[in-house]
């Protein structure tokens, strides 16, 4: 089969490298600029903003499966443009990625199918929200309506950042993603995501992960796109599983259905998990990253006959296969993310790396400049390795970061911390 990936970060390196492993591939393409992608697809020369182009060159290059790992495609149509044209794609359509495009399309779904959930409010403007946020108090949580690339959600301990998150979000700073917000209560608990795999009609779950958010350690500071992540969570029981499946996967998956707007692809919870059960946090349309790397590690199964499955809706009958051992990644970010940072500083070491069993770095903002990795990004690495339980996962995946010569970059160093 001839597949064609569409983005460049370490949730597409991680889905390549497995995707290279399949003995169904003739030939892997990506829009990829990473030396990670680069190293296991050929280049394509395409945007994967470009909906046309890409179209042009499924076409040419007789593509039989595009996977789409990036949000922002998938909530711009490009899986519907792409079957509108006769060829087969990983990802959901326009309608149905609304899961992750609105924050308040989620919440209203909610509503319909009672699906528990956090309190919320909506609001355009700026005056009633903060009348809202003065009603309820703190802590409470902000969210821009829609895509911040992960960096568009605020828990406010106090009035003080609540506010300033209300004025961050209508004064522009994550564009039409914060022209409305959502306001939600705050609940305790232990976060954890499950990630299904959909069809249109049937679902496979595939294993559960907890990432680290925040950039400092002790899970303070302000939120990322993520510092690390480990699989499988023990937070998530067959219990918890159950319920979530039961009570918020099958009813979404049902209501859309139900619109004439079928879910495919795959379908990640974010989760709140305290006594009285699991309660949705929010839906994303794709992978996670850093989540993917750690459920890529972890699966033994051949992926391409799953996500093609997927795509055509015959996932009826597929099962997974995972290894028992645990996974852990460590993201290295550059100095200042996730504010400023600057680009072009040399990465060293890596190549002691390449040939460790269970260790595996994927690149996400690094490009090859005069025969050496430099820096392009703010998170920029993905250390990721296997072992038998998540303690010895994290030592793994410390000692291999340990390894690893850049002085322009950083990590936290309790990725895990909960489980351990």
């Amino acid at each position: 089969m001839n597949v064609f990936l569409v983005g460049h970060g370490g949730r597409e390196h991680a889905l390549g490298w497995k995707l290279a492993q399949s003995p169904l591939l003739s030939s892997l393409w990506s829009t990829g600029t990473n030396p990670g992608l680069l190293a296991i697809s050929q280049p394509s020369d395409v945007s994967a903003e470009d909906q046309a182009a890409i179209v042009q060159f499924c076409k040419d290059q007789s593509i039989d499966l595009v996977v789409v790992g990036p949000e922002a495609p998938l909530v711009d149509g490009l899986v519907d443009v792409l079957g509108e044209a006769g060829i087969a794609a990983f990802g959901p359509s326009q309608a149905a990625a609304q899961l992750e495009g609105s924050k308040y399309f989620t919440k209203a779904l909610c509503e319909e199918a009672e699906i528990p959930t956090a309190g919320f409010g909506h609001f355009s403007d700026l005056q009633q929200a903060r009348a809202y946020v003065a009603e309820k108090g703190t802590p409470i949580v902000i969210k821009a309506d829609g895509l911040a690339a992960g960096k568009g959600v605020t828990v406010a301990m106090t009035n003080r950042e609540a506010e300033d998150a209300l004025e961050d979000c209508f004064a522009g700073q994550f564009g039409d993603a914060g022209a409305s917000v959502v306001i939600e209560e705050f609940l305790d608990g232990e976060e954890a995501s499950i990630f299904i795999l959909c069809d249109g009609e049937n679902m496979l779950p595939l294993a559960s992960a907890q990432d680290h958010k925040r950039v400092g350690e002790g899970d303070s500071g302000p939120n990322t796109g993520g510092m690390g992540a480990y699989s499988p969570a023990p937070v998530v029981t067959n219990t918890v599983l159950q319920q979530t499946l039961d009570r918020i996967i099958a009813p979404t998956l049902q209501t859309l259905s139900a619109r004439g707007t079928p879910y495919r692809g795959v379908l990640y919870a974010g989760l709140m998990i305290n006594a009285d059960g699991p309660k949705l946090i929010e839906y994303n349309c794709r992978f996670g990253d850093p989540e993917c790397q750690v459920l890529m590690m972890r699966m033994q199964s051949d992926l391409l006959p799953l996500l093609l499955a997927s795509a055509t809706g015959s996932l009826k009958g597929s099962t997974i296969d995972w290894h028992d051992a645990p996974a852990l990644t460590v993201v290295m970010a550059a100095n200042g993310y996730p504010g400023p940072y600057q680009k072009g500083s040399v990465i060293s070491g890596l190549e002691f790396l390449s040939n460790q069993d269970d260790v595996m770095v994927f690149h996400a903002g690094t490009r090859q400049h005069d025969g050496r990795i430099v820096a392009e990004g703010g998170r920029v690495l993905a250390v990721t390795a296997r072992a038998g339980t998540i303690s010895a996962a994290q030592q793994r995946a410390y000692r291999a970061v340990d390894s690893i010569d850049w002085p322009q970059g950083f990590c936290r160093r309790d990725i895990g911390w909960r489980a351990v």
